[in-house]
């Protein structure tokens, strides 16, 4: 059992990290080098004081990892500066601290290359939000201790999640090699004029999503037909989008500061006196209620 918990990093994803693991009475310290994303964070938890029992934050990287039993690293999606964090915490670690990351693409291989604990070290990718979402992806290496994997299994799906082990390191992992697929395809069929933005994801909302947020793709295959698949593949694929790059419609939102729902702007304009964030929440919770409803009947 883990009881000490560090989270390393105060964004969106290791806000939410460590909001999971307080919210289950576990003791967690989070950490930042830069105290105005604490205080940011902090003020995203201003209605949930009641978690500040088992969740502290802190600017001393050595405060937060000298006692804990698991690290998770959630800083910036940057090998050189996730590695440089590596190797700035290992003279402080317990000998017996596990050590994972939050990352979103980069293979363990890469992150744990060269480290002296690299036998303790996984991946546990969360997904945004965190706190809501169940899926936890878990990576090990053929370096990592025998058990500590199922450990880790076992510890999160006691508090709720649905971690799914991968049988080899891959890039990306899982749900975001499926999700760039998609996000590929979108693009690709906004900038060949088949649709705009508004309609592509009314698509997914009011068709494709459903039927995801309860079947895979491998079940709605089987419910649709392989027969039937088979064609629809031999008919589509020579048309897919096999695009190498970034598409121009994400590159050029980026360039003009338009990120999306932190900056105000993306594919759509977000208004904070409306609480767009938190109204996006509650229909994610409403959803998770009712796929938990569906299930038990």
């Amino acid at each position: 059992m883990f009881y000490k918990i560090a989270v390393l990093g105060t964004g969106t994803m290791g806000l939410g990290i460590a909001q999971f693991f307080a919210q289950n009475q576990l003791v967690v310290l989070a950490y930042d080098v830069n105290s105005e994303m604490i205080s940011k964070a902090q003020n995203r938890l201003k209605d949930q004081k009641g978690i500040y029992k088992y969740l502290s934050f802190t600017t001393n990287l050595q405060e937060a990892v000298s006692d804990a039993d698991l690290i998770i690293e959630s800083v910036i999606e940057d090998l050189e500066i996730k590695r440089r964090l590596y190797s700035d915490i290992e003279s402080f670690l317990k000998k017996d601290a596990i050590i994972s990351s939050n990352t979103s693409t980069y293979p363990l291989a890469f992150l744990a290359f060269g480290q002296s604990f690299s036998n303790r070290m996984i991946i546990t990718h969360f997904f945004n939000p965190p706190q809501l979402v169940p899926l936890v992806e878990l990576v090990q290496s053929e370096d990592t201790l025998q058990g500590l994997i199922e450990e880790i299994e076992e510890f999160l799906r006691h508090f709720g999640k649905v971690p799914v082990v991968l049988k080899k390191d891959s890039k990306g992992f899982i749900a975001n090699r499926l999700q760039v697929a998609v996000l590929r395809e979108a693009c690709f069929l906004v900038d060949s004029g088949v649709a705009d933005v508004r309609d592509i994801d009314r698509v997914m909302t009011e068709g494709i999503g459903l039927r995801w947020a309860f079947n895979g793709p491998f079940k709605i295959a089987d419910l649709g037909g392989l027969d039937v698949w088979e064609k629809v593949c031999i008919n589509l694929l020579p048309d897919l989008s096999n695009e190498k790059q970034i598409p121009e419609l994400i590159k050029e939102k980026v360039t003009k500061g338009e990120t999306g729902l932190k900056s105000g702007h993306g594919f759509y304009k977000y208004d904070f006196k409306n609480n767009d964030a938190e109204n996006t929440l509650h229909e994610l919770i409403q959803l998770l209620k009712l796929k938990e409803m569906m299930i038990k009947k």
